[in-house]
């Protein structure tokens, strides 16, 4: 049995919400998706590849070829498009079934595990992250880089033969809870901060969802911040 909560906010400096998720215990498929692109493109890529995806996923397509799929409807569209600007969107999924759990993502957007403590389990397609599995800079740095905000793959912007699709999986134990999130959050709140909300039982996950939407507005809600928390009973 899957528990989850689900929420978005546009934050307190933007106007329009680029971001936009999917989350059915059904079809086991959750997922946040952050547009970019400017005036409505990122609006409309991050909703192409959610549906995309989640009709991919729907007519039997593994969490990669879906996300893959989605990728090459996003760039046949933009190619049909009258202006040039560029449309494109991050992506954190996650898959679960009876036994097990896949995650797919491209992009900025995280996936957490809390299984007795929280841990990252996507890697961040930016510059920063590069530098620092490049030893060039300090993780301790990275939070608080000017560039951190640079991402190195997305969905309708990377080159379909340069895109890396990164995923994980493993089985699905009782007391695992995901977190899927845009970087509206992971800018304004630590993953200790993040971890302290996830890890309270007393909670609902809803409730879990509106107390980190909460905390991000509180820290400055520079950002959209989206968040999808589920929990395997």
């Amino acid at each position: 049995m899957i528990e989850f909560g689900h929420g978005t906010h546009v934050g307190l400096r933007r106007t329009r919400n680029e971001d936009t998720y999917y989350a059915d215990a059904g079809l086991g498929l959750f997922l946040v998706a952050d547009g970019m692109g400017g005036h409505q493109h990122g609006e409309v890529a991050s909703a192409l590849v959610r549906d995309a995806v989640a009709d991919l996923v729907t007519r039997g397509h593994s969490l990669v070829e879906a996300v893959r799929g989605a990728d090459e409807r996003l760039m046949a569209q933009a190619k049909g498009s009258p202006d040039a600007l560029p449309m494109g969107t991050t992506i954190a999924a996650l898959r679960l079934d009876a036994n097990s759990y896949e995650v797919a993502w491209v992009g900025d957007s995280r996936i957490y595990l809390w299984q007795n403590g929280l841990r990252q389990i996507s890697h961040d397609h930016s510059l920063v992250q590069e530098l620092v599995a490049a030893g060039t800079l300090d993780p301790a740095q990275a939070a608080r880089h000017p560039q951190r905000n640079v991402i190195t793959q997305a969905l309708g912007i990377t080159a379909v033969d340069q895109l890396h699709i990164g995923m994980a999986r493993g089985t699905l134990e009782p007391g695992m809870c995901f977190l899927l999130c845009s970087d509206g959050l992971t800018e304004e709140v630590s993953d200790a901060g993040i971890a302290r909300i996830v890890e309270r039982r007393d909670l609902a996950a809803q409730e879990c969802v509106d107390h980190l939407l909460l905390a991000a507005l509180d820290a400055g809600g520079s950002d959209n911040i989206t968040v999808i928390l589920a929990r395997a009973n």
